[in-house]
Order: C-alpha cells, then structure tokens, then sequence
C-alpha cells in the first residue's frame, strides 16, 4: 500500500509540474522583456508631458492642451515612472506591464492608459 502512494504521489507531482517545465524555456526573454520595459519607462518618463499636450491640444484645443494636458502629463509622467519602478523591482516575476502602450514610443498618438497587472 505504501509503495502505490508513493507511486501516486510521484505521478501527481509529475502531472502538477509539466506545464510549469513546459513554459520554462519561456521565462528568460519574459524577465528580460519586463526589465528592458521597466528601464526604458523609468528614463522616458518624462516625455508624457508633452505627449499629453499634443493629444490634448489636438481633441480639445491649444490652450487647454498647455493648461490641463501639462498637468494631466505631469500625473501620466509619474505613472509611468511609478509603473516602471516597479517593473524594475520585480522582474523576476513575468508579469505584464500596466501602462499601455508599454513603452511611450509605441504608440505616440494614443493617451497612455494603465491596464490590469496579471501574470503572463
């Protein structure tokens, strides 16, 4: 009776552990990913600014782009910052990045927005 648990017990271990080994060879140019997004959020973060005064100005006009585009920036800037940090700190857990797109340069017409921060 003893050896069929053990036996059991090897094969559900087995089982419990396939799909991590599976995704294993993955998990190198996911860390490296989040890390190269983390740094290049961290030092361009502070071109949110006046991407969020050009999209401002553009849909609302010039001078609400220079008032409330600087200032909705500022708090973009920060997130992004914040986001890349953070991305930084923990890097060896493959996550997804939170601000969208995930680095400024992607999509420089589109207002960034902060999505959810799952696991890959």
């Amino acid at each position: 009776m003893l050896k069929i648990f053990k036996l059991f017990s090897a094969v559900i271990v087995i089982f419990s552990l396939s799909s991590q080994i599976a995704l294993a060879h993955e998990y190198p140019a996911q860390v490296g990913e989040k890390l190269g997004y983390g740094i290049a959020n961290v030092v361009t973060g502070v071109a949110e600014i006046p991407k969020t005064m050009i999209i401002t100005g553009r849909e609302e006009g010039v001078a609400y782009g220079a008032t409330a585009g600087f200032f909705t920036g500022i708090a973009h800037m920060l997130g992004r910052i914040f986001t890349g940090a953070l991305d930084i700190a923990t890097f060896v857990v493959p996550t997804t990045t939170v601000p969208q797109p995930n680095v400024i340069w992607d999509d420089f017409d589109k207002e960034t927005t902060y999505g959810p921060w799952k696991m890959r």
